[in-house]
């Protein structure tokens, strides 16, 4: 895997797992806004907390993901499943 695809897929890997996190631990405000009647932003969303966690979470899965890439133990090309050359 090139530097380009491993950063790549890393970027691709934290904003999905950016999405998963978004919600946990998210309250609507208690009283509604006095003017638009709406509930919607949470009170205390605690982004930064949730960017470490996300890229916490984020290293391990691209960590694994690698891993199945570049090991010969999941592999098309050589073993079994390998196409005919």
């Amino acid at each position: 895997m090139s530097l380009i695809t491993g950063i790549a897929m890393f970027f691709i890997i934290w904003w999905t797992v950016l999405f998963a996190v978004l919600p946990i631990g998210t309250r609507p405000q208690a009283a509604p806004d006095a003017e638009s009647g709406w509930r919607g932003a949470p009170e205390r969303p605690g982004l930064g907390k949730k960017a470490l966690i996300t890229t916490g979470v984020a290293i391990i899965v691209w960590l694994i993901a690698y891993w199945m890439i570049t090991s010969p133990w999941l592999s098309f090309r050589t073993g079994w499943l390998a196409l005919p050359t």
